[in-house]
């Protein structure tokens, strides 16, 4: 008030005024644990320190100060101490600024903004009303502002116009580059939370070498022994053990991992209370659940108390549940361990088993989720016999299958194998050369397990039927020696259905592993990370490339970090509940050299497994060979959505190639990405080359199939299908028994129990549980592939009609999804357990839904 007084009194109302609205986020809504930041800033603000905006010129420059934009004079904002919270969001404000017009300034390019208050604020956007000559003008910041002492140069933001670099008015071009400069940063010094650099590492700091041997993990990334795709640099100075190891931090700290201020959760995301989740899981939940669950009760006897986990829950010692509530908040608590207030632990249904409770153990089931399950990538048509390896025979021996003609060849509806070959109606899941080079020292931990081979013919009705699982062991006597193995076929009465079960569990294992550790973590998690590096170090928020795939880049630093300092780590989650236990990620480093980025393309992807074939006269000019695959027919319409958006938007700013090739940031990006982000595959002949608009065009689609589509369906069907572990049990614990032995035995007279005593072990079940049910949940602030979190994105009227065009057309795909799913025709789509394929969905409520496509790798 006194301000606006005294602006009255020196006559500067009489100026023309620009009445600007900024939506912000005070940082004592977003951080509960900081009672002070209010209290410190509304102290600053009534001292005069305040936030203060200039204006800066898009056309005039000031000569004194490197030919960079003019500067307006500054503007404060208006009402800190009285503005409440409004109904924008839950947490957000509006505030009110106003400028005094400068003829000077002429036509607004960008605006300076300095925070004299004690706390940081998250500034989401700021609109300028009635501009002369300019209309409304439109800012989207979302990005932290942190006092300004804390910056070596202040901060910048540009309108939502955009451009790309040759095209970018010449006073704000010093701008530009600066704020590049600043994303980079040197290299060296050590990242504050305030820092918003981006820039590489090597996955040194999984292993903590400090706390024993055990834990010490190879450095992947950076050699030929162990490529990886590089993660965000966080500055941590090395182990006090090995300098090549960078150190870790406790448990308590891991939500304070360095990664660029504004690519961590929002406080919907945080409030929604995943991070802590994860945390207390390792932090409470494992230990106090060994200490319940010892060696004498680690077993499931029975099916039915697998499902008491659901229906009547488990009951926990009232200790352990008090020492648990000591450290967990009251409505984290829920969510870990939800139960019914008699200290049951409870999980939800997963859908799997919510309409009928044995239908996952039957042949068709088994089949049908390699098309339409948590995994459905792997499985590709088989087109010689007896199968293939690819493994070097001078390191491990003789690797040829053991399957034959006699196991299979009374099951193909009257073809002969040369005849069904022919005829593309062979298919194979197969497990054996990705695992057999780590089946050695995986089977020297407690983890039992096999490489396999499964293969598949297809009916005339579209479902595949398994015909023999081949289980695959090291010779004993050494590698060069070549593989001990056996073949299974199905078996419908006694002994040999129960052997055939756990054939088909062991292949489950197999699955399960590969699935979380390559699908999942390392061709989307993992892989994604360079590109968001890259992108920020060379694409200024101007550049149209850079607001294209910006959406799509959304909290995966934050979560990958997160995966390191707790799940991926050693000793951490996923080496604790899944087979290759301390050599997962070292293996996952190994498959990462058959990484090709062209194939990553949907369609590219399909042709390599042999599921489809080039076919002009079907739709996009491929025609799938198994009609009635959910992951691909759904895949191929969300692809080609993406495609259309991406080509539609890539042509209204590239006219031509000559376009394309002159753009300084586009082709830094590319260079930066293939050398550096993903270094260790930067001679590969395989990148495109980036020099039409044609490999544009590929090129983003697949980071955007990637980062939304693929992940989504990988990711969000953890629970349904997985929440109950019997039907895709991450570890087996013993072999295949042999006859004569108490083993087999127990196996004929109990086969269920035998059954649970093979596969995960009680506890390693319910820790795995309380985690795919984290990772298989929207947040309540995800937005969804064909959505933007604000209409003002860019002022470009032609890609807006675009995207309104691509949301529009996703809509339709999720028309067309439900009317596939009410198909009675289309078997594989429900099948037997009577779960429709919704993964694909491109929208979804939040929580445990089984479907929706988020934009970004955001869980």
């Amino acid at each position: 008030m006194l301000h606006n007084i005294m602006r009255c009194f020196n006559g500067e109302d009489k100026k023309k005024k620009i009445k600007g609205t900024m939506v912000l986020m005070k940082k004592n809504v977003l951080d509960f644990n900081d009672f002070n930041a209010s209290i410190l800033d509304d102290v600053h603000e009534f001292v005069g320190k305040r936030v203060s905006l200039q204006l800066i010129s898009a056309v005039n420059v000031d000569p004194g100060n490197d030919l960079k934009g003019k500067l307006g004079n500054p503007a404060y904002l208006e009402d800190w101490i009285t503005t409440n919270n409004t109904s924008l969001l839950a947490g957000e404000s509006t505030l009110s600024v106003t400028f005094d017009w400068d003829e000077d300034i002429g036509k607004i390019g960008a605006f300076l903004i300095r925070n004299h208050h004690h706390s940081e604020f998250y500034l989401r956007t700021l609109t300028l009303e009635n501009v002369p000559s300019q209309g409304d003008i439109h800012f989207i910041c979302n990005s932290w502002v942190y006092p300004s002492h804390k910056y070596e140069k202040d901060r910048i933001f540009f309108t939502n116009k955009t451009y790309i670099p040759n095209e970018t008015p010449m006073p704000l071009l010093k701008y530009r580059e600066q704020e590049l400069e600043n994303l980079r940063g040197n290299g060296r010094d050590e990242l504050k939370e305030w820092d918003r650099v981006y820039d590489y590492a090597y996955y040194n700091d999984l292993g903590d070498p400090d706390k024993g041997p055990q834990y010490v993990r190879p450095i992947l990334g950076g050699s030929n022994q162990y490529p990886y795709p590089r993660r965000g640099r966080t500055s941590r100075p090395p182990s006090k053990s090995d300098i090549n190891t960078e150190s870790r931090l406790n448990l308590l700290q891991s939500l304070d991992i360095y990664v660029p201020r504004d690519e961590r959760f929002g406080h919907l995301k945080l409030s929604d209370f995943l991070a802590y989740a994860l945390k207390s899981l390792v932090q409470i939940l494992k230990p106090e659940l060994e200490s319940l669950f010892d060696n004498t009760v680690n077993d499931f006897d029975t099916f039915e108390d697998v499902l008491k986990l659901y229906e009547g829950g488990i009951k926990l010692p009232k200790g352990i549940l008090k020492d648990i509530k000591d450290h967990i908040p009251q409505e984290l608590f829920k969510e870990i361990l939800p139960n019914d207030g008699e200290g049951f632990l409870k999980y939800p249904l997963p859908q799997v088993i919510k309409e009928d409770k044995s239908a996952w153990r039957t042949d068709e089931e088994f089949a049908r989720e390699m098309l339409a399950g948590v995994n459905p990538v792997v499985i590709r048509r088989l087109e010689e016999f007896p199968p293939a390896t690819k493994l070097d025979p001078e390191v491990y021996g003789d690797q040829t299958s053991t399957i034959r003609k006699e196991h299979i060849k009374n099951n193909l509806d009257g073809l002969t194998i040369d005849e069904a070959i022919i005829q593309k109606k062979l298919f194979i899941l197969d497990y054996h050369d990705a695992l057999m080079p780590y089946l050695r020292k995986i089977n020297s931990t407690s983890s039992k397990v096999y490489a396999s081979r499964t293969i598949l013919f297809l009916q005339r009705n579209e479902t595949l039927k398994p015909l023999a699982i081949e289980l695959s062991l090291p010779n004993p006597e050494g590698d060069q020696l070549g593989v001990i193995s056996t073949v299974y076929t199905p078996d419908e009465q006694g002994i040999g259905n129960s052997i055939w079960q756990l054939a088909k569990a062991y292949v489950a294992v197999n699955d399960s592993g590969y699935h979380q550790l390559i699908s999942h973590w390392l061709l989307t998690h993992a892989v994604i990370e360079p590109f968001i590096i890259a992108a920020n170090r060379q694409l200024s928020a101007l550049h149209p490339i850079y607001k294209l795939l910006y959406p799509h880049f959304r909290d995966t630093m934050n979560i990958n970090a997160l995966a390191r300092q707790i799940l991926i780590n050693a000793g951490g989650l996923v080496e604790t509940t899944v087979f290759p236990a301390k050599y997962a990620m070292e293996m996952s480093s190994v498959l990462y050299k058959d990484w090709i980025f062209p194939e990553q393309a949907l369609p590219a992807d399909l042709i390599k497994r042999g599921m489809v074939v080039e076919d002009s006269t079907s739709p996009h000019g491929l025609k799938l060979l198994i009609k009635d695959y959910p992951y691909a027919v759904d895949g191929l319409e969300i692809w080609f959505a993406i495609k259309k958006w991406v080509k539609d938007y890539c042509s209204f700013y590239y006219n031509d190639d000559d376009t394309l090739k002159k753009d300084s940031e586009l082709q830094s990006w590319w260079k930066e990405l293939r050398e550096e982000g993903h270094g260790d595959k930067k001679n590969e002949p395989w990148w495109p080359k980036l020099q039409t608009r044609k490999d544009l065009i590929e090129t983003c689609t697949t980071i955007i199939w990637i980062a939304s589509a693929l992940h989504a369906a990988v990711n969000f069907g953890q629970y349904p299908y997985a929440g109950y572990a019997p039907n895709r049990p991450t570890i087996s614990r013993r072999f295949m028994p042999a006859k004569g032995t108490p083993e087999y035995d127990e196996l004929v007279e109990f086969p269920n129990k035998a059954f649970l005593k093979t596969i995960t072990a009680q506890l390693q079940s319910l820790i795995g549980i309380s985690l795919i049910e984290i990772l298989s949940r929207h947040s309540s602030d995800e937005v969804y592939l064909g959505q933007r979190n604000t209409l003002y994105w860019t002022s470009d009227l032609v890609p807006l009609e675009a995207f309104e065009r691509f949301g529009k057309e996703l809509a339709q795909v999720e028309e067309r999804i439900i009317r596939r799913n009410n198909d009675e025709e289309l078997k594989n789509r429900v099948g037997q357990v009577k779960l429709p394929y919704t993964l694909l969905y491109p929208t979804s409520e939040g929580g445990l839904t089984g479907m929706g496509i988020p934009n970004s790798v955001t869980i």
